[in-house]
């Protein structure tokens, strides 16, 4: 690799100067301008040799090069400066030079990168310069001028009307062409750009819907697990609390029937419990939906008589199949209810169970929904580490429109402790 190309490629070389960027920015107007800087010096001579004291060619050169250097960078400047050659040409007489149809550049850069007022401006100025060049003058360009002489096509041209205004249509079109030019360069570019944002946009709607998509995903991984852990929670907190009541009872049985009728009903809640921790881990769908949603009540129930635990359940209404929805969380939130009741109920007083059902058909400002009541009676003293049972239980049922009501009473045998469950079955089958 050559040292000029290593330098190019580092980081440290001159593109990475800012100064020599700006520079280079400048090049290719430097360079036409230049040039026409050359070409205009070149006309100016020439005037100067053939018309003795006709200096002024060389600063019209001068005005005519800055102009267009100009044209990119400040197109309002540069055409503010055409203005004043053209004020310049009418109040002092001067001829007007063949450099200077490069100001048709100006005209261009007004259309392509000047602002509104400048484009319109640029747009009244092209007529007014063909104007100005072709009849304040008649037509008199020096180089021209000083090249034809007093030939034929100078005086046709001169005495002619048609003539002078077939070259005045001529120099409109020279002079006014690179305005529309300019002008559909531009609105290309805008369509590029509006093309370019467009596109932007859309890659950026895209991004955020990509973007909430995996959102959503995790926040349904995350609500899936914390369903599963609470359903975890659920399935094995009650199973141990009557396991647990179970075996409480037994140390007191001196009838070795019951005894093994116990031991045998604790290997029943233990393997019930197993088979329901499996369903759940294995399976998306909840072992508490289904066909026998609602007749698993009942087998709650049993299952905490079955332990020795007294339990008085009462149903109101005609029942009815819950949604699978509203009957898995029904069915969650009575396990845990009754969870709580034997974990924190005493054992000498009864654990009360009310189901009421609303009517087939409720009447207007009568709600449809499933209330669960679950009371017992509690020691005095409050729980050192209260649970997480009831925020699990609150949320289930916030889940599909239902809510859950928490009360305490103080009586003159115990505290009192009723949990009710209000549960939505609006869409269940009748």
């Amino acid at each position: 690799m050559s040292e000029t190309a290593s330098t190019r490629g580092s980081p440290g070389g001159p593109d990475a100067d800012p100064a020599w960027r700006a520079w280079r920015s400048w090049l290719p107007e430097g360079i036409a301008a230049l040039v026409v800087l050359v070409a205009g010096c070149t006309e100016a001579i020439v005037a100067w040799a053939m018309i003795s004291g006709r200096t002024e060619g060389f600063a019209t050169a001068l005005a005519v090069a800055f102009a267009v250097g100009m044209c990119r960078r400040a197109p309002g400047a540069a055409l503010g400066l055409v203005w004043m050659l053209g004020l310049l040409h009418v109040r002092f007489g001067m001829p007007i030079m063949l450099t200077e149809f490069a100001l048709t550049a100006v005209f261009f850069g007004g259309a392509r990168w000047g602002r509104p007022p400048t484009l319109v401006i640029s747009a009244l100025s092209v007529p007014l310069a063909v104007v100005v060049a072709f009849v304040l003058h008649e037509g008199r360009i020096v180089i021209l001028h000083l090249l034809l002489g007093g030939s034929r096509l100078a005086v046709a041209i001169r005495e002619e009307p048609a003539a002078q205004l077939v070259l005045s249509l001529t120099g409109l079109l020279v002079v006014a062409a690179p305005w529309p030019a300019g002008l559909v360069m531009r609105l290309l570019e805008g369509t590029r750009t509006s093309r370019a944002s467009m596109l932007a946009a859309e890659e950026a709607a895209a991004g955020a819907w990509r973007e909430t998509e995996h959102a959503r995903e995790i926040a349904h991984l995350r609500d899936q697990q914390t369903r599963l852990a609470r359903d975890v929670h659920d399935v094995v907190g009650h199973s141990l609390a009557v396991i647990l009541a179970q075996a409480e009872s037994g140390q007191y049985l001196d009838d070795n029937a019951k005894l093994k009728n116990t031991l045998q009903t604790i290997a029943t809640s233990a393997r019930s419990s197993l088979q329901d921790v499996r369903q759940v881990l294995s399976s998306t769908q909840d072992p508490a939906t289904g066909p026998d949603g609602t007749a698993r009540f009942d087998s709650l129930i049993a299952g905490i008589r079955g332990s020795g635990h007294e339990i008085t359940a009462t149903e109101l209404g005609t029942p009815r199949q819950l949604p699978p929805d509203a009957g898995a969380v029904a069915f969650r939130v009575f396990q845990e209810m009754l969870t709580n009741a034997i974990k924190h109920g005493r054992r000498d007083r009864p654990i009360t169970v009310e189901r009421h059902w609303p009517a087939p058909e409720p009447a207007d400002g009568v709600s449809d929904t499933l209330r669960i009541e679950v009371t017992n009676v509690t020691d005095a003293a409050p729980e050192a580490a209260p649970g997480r049972g009831l925020d699990g239980m609150r949320r289930r049922l916030e889940s599909i429109g239902g809510h859950l009501d928490v009360r305490r009473r103080e009586q003159p045998d115990g505290t009192t402790f009723t949990v009710t469950a209000y549960v939505p079955v609006r869409g269940s089958a009748r």
